[in-house]
């Protein structure tokens, strides 16, 4: 980002001072980090986090929030600062402590983002050994009241982040193309009140939608509704999208962020999705000539489960990677289910969620799908379209999955056309095969059980019969060793036709020739032992030269 960009991302996002956002200009971070009592950033932390967490934006003038830019950062990178804070600011959570780290292009001047969650129940936070707290924009130590309240909170009852209400939200602060947008759901998902649904003031129709609680603002209202300038009376959230189109390689062709309301961005996200027609195999009858890259409910199921699963209290942000032949979504927070499998293989919803009110509420306003088989269903949408599986990158806070715009393996497409009977859970473990993905030792039992695959680990491949029912004789022919004899006719021909061969010359002669499912050390191994073989063995071949520089011709008779 440029210096202007930037300027206008941090007023966008952090437009004042309050208890949850500090601006520190902090030039020199030698002292600023850990330095003098009640003026350096372990006071600061210790101040926003003993409240609800927030932000402290480093490199800016303090009071205006021009960028400046932190000109010597002493030993400190974005990587490492976490780690220190959390040495000298006890009772600091670990959890969302992150820092944001923007560099201008035009003028090359460094501005960090300090993301800092909000304390433990029952613990303050404490920097010097005092604890200390926010009081409007000013710094204090914690009071009796506040220190009081945070010892009193509950452990294991978990809050509803979503549920709360915004004190200093009016509807004012709501946008009225969302709450036209959000009419429109509602009517799609109740057609039977569509007259009743007209009837309605804006008021009503937020109370009815479970977007609003007993006529209050609550997170989920802006998050969904609100204008993008009342994004502050959600701080510390960053409720923020950003779409990234990257090529094959990687590198980052353009970008785009979205903010509030979400419900409004979502669609906007993706309308930038490059969603072209997909060409089938031409020689096949099994499927269709084309279909669109990417079955749009699927997008939005992905990018709406973002948003609905999202750990806000977190600071994070949702991206939606777009590369020429996938989707990667991804949202900071824990899997609460704690693996994909629980989730499709139970018939009912999970008995825990991240934000239930905001869940139910985009249930009444279609964006996601019945609580509980959204994921699923996204799974059944794809081995419809014979598609790959989605893949889904789970960490301790964050979520990522990969939709698929296009067939990775031929073998595996044709096997879900010709056998339709197969479970989900068939398709899953056969997908995991296909994509070298790990699997167990039960699940490969059973999937050789079942004559679907054949091969010793890792190399497990479709079965022959599997692949002459699907016509793929020559794919399965690849994956299969030829006989030995036909690698010793190979070299014992070639040396007699050039006299002699060198490592390199027959590793070239036989590469190409192994099965394709062998890596390139598996071919090496293959390799040598043929050699050693046709030399010790059968005594065919004999080395002319020396151990590390072998010059192989046939032997005398």
């Amino acid at each position: 980002m440029t210096t202007l960009e930037l300027q206008n991302y941090l007023k966008a996002h952090y437009p004042k001072e309050n208890e949850a956002c500090e601006w520190k200009e902090f030039k020199n971070l030698k002292h600023s980090i850990s330095g003098a009592k009640g003026e350096d950033l372990a006071t600061y932390v210790s101040a926003i986090a003993n409240m609800n967490g927030g932000h402290i934006v480093i490199g800016v003038k303090d009071g205006t929030l021009d960028i400046v830019g932190i000109e010597n950062l002493h030993d400190y990178i974005p990587e490492t600062l976490p780690h220190r804070l959390l040495g000298v600011c006890m009772n600091l959570s670990s959890e969302g402590l992150s820092v944001e780290a923007h560099t201008t292009t035009d003028t090359a001047r460094t501005v960090w983002i300090v993301h800092i969650p909000k304390h433990l129940p029952r613990k303050p936070v404490y920097a010097h050994n005092k604890a200390w707290q926010r009081s409007g924009d000013s710094l204090i130590e914690l009071r009796p009241e506040r220190e009081a309240s945070i010892l009193a909170e509950p452990i294991g009852k978990a809050e509803d982040w979503s549920a709360l209400i915004c004190t200093d939200a009016t509807l004012e602060n709501l946008d009225p193309e969302a709450i036209r947008l959000a009419r429109e759901e509602y009517i799609t998902k109740h057609p039977n009140l569509a007259e009743e649904v007209a009837q309605w003031d804006n008021r009503t129709f937020l109370n009815k939608a479970k977007l609003t609680l007993d006529s209050k603002i609550t997170n989920s209202t802006l998050l969904l509704l609100g204008k993008a300038e009342s994004v502050h009376l959600l701080s510390p959230a960053v409720p923020r999208i950003t779409w990234v189109l990257k090529d094959r390689d990687g590198i980052e062709q353009g970008y785009e962020h979205f903010g509030l309301p979400l419900l409004v961005s979502a669609q906007k996200v993706h309308a930038k999705i490059r969603n072209y027609k997909y060409r089938y195999m031409a020689d096949s009858k099994l499927f269709p000539d084309e279909i669109d890259k990417y079955d749009p409910w699927i997008i939005y199921e992905a990018l709406h489960n973002c948003i609905a699963h999202q750990d806000y209290e977190l600071g994070g942000r949702i991206n939606v990677v777009e590369f020429p032949d996938k989707l990667v979504f991804s949202n900071v927070g824990s899997f609460i289910p704690e693996n994909v499998e629980n989730v499709i293989e139970r018939d009912a919803p999970p008995e825990l969620y991240r934000n239930p009110f905001l869940c139910q509420a985009m249930v009444e306003i279609n964006m996601i799908d019945t609580i509980g088989s959204g994921i699923k269903r996204i799974y059944s949408k794809l081995r419809q379209r014979f598609f790959p599986m989605p893949n889904y990158h789970i960490e301790s806070k964050r979520v990522e999955v990969t939709i698929f715009g296009q067939i990775l393996d031929e073998r595996y497409a044709k096997l879900l056309a010709m056998n339709p009977e197969l479970s989900l859970h068939d398709v899953i473990a056969l997908d995991r095969v296909v994509k070298h993905l790990p699997s167990t030792d039960e699940s490969l039992k059973y999937l050789r059980d079942k004559g679907l695959i054949e091969g010793r680990k890792p190399n497990v491949y479709v079965s022959a019969s599997v692949a002459k029912a699907t016509g793929d004789k020559a794919g399965y022919t690849k994956n299969r060793a030829f006989d030995k004899k036909y690698y010793f006719d190979l070299i014992e021909q070639a040396i007699r036709q050039h006299g002699s061969m060198n490592r390199q010359e027959l590793d070239e002669l036989l590469w190409k020739k192994l099965p394709d499912n062998l890596t390139d050390s598996q071919r090496k191994t293959k390799i040598n032992n043929l050699i050693n073989e046709l030399s010790n063995k059968l005594k065919k071949i004999c080395n002319k030269s020396s151990n590390t520089k072998p010059k192989w011709v046939l032997c005398e008779v």
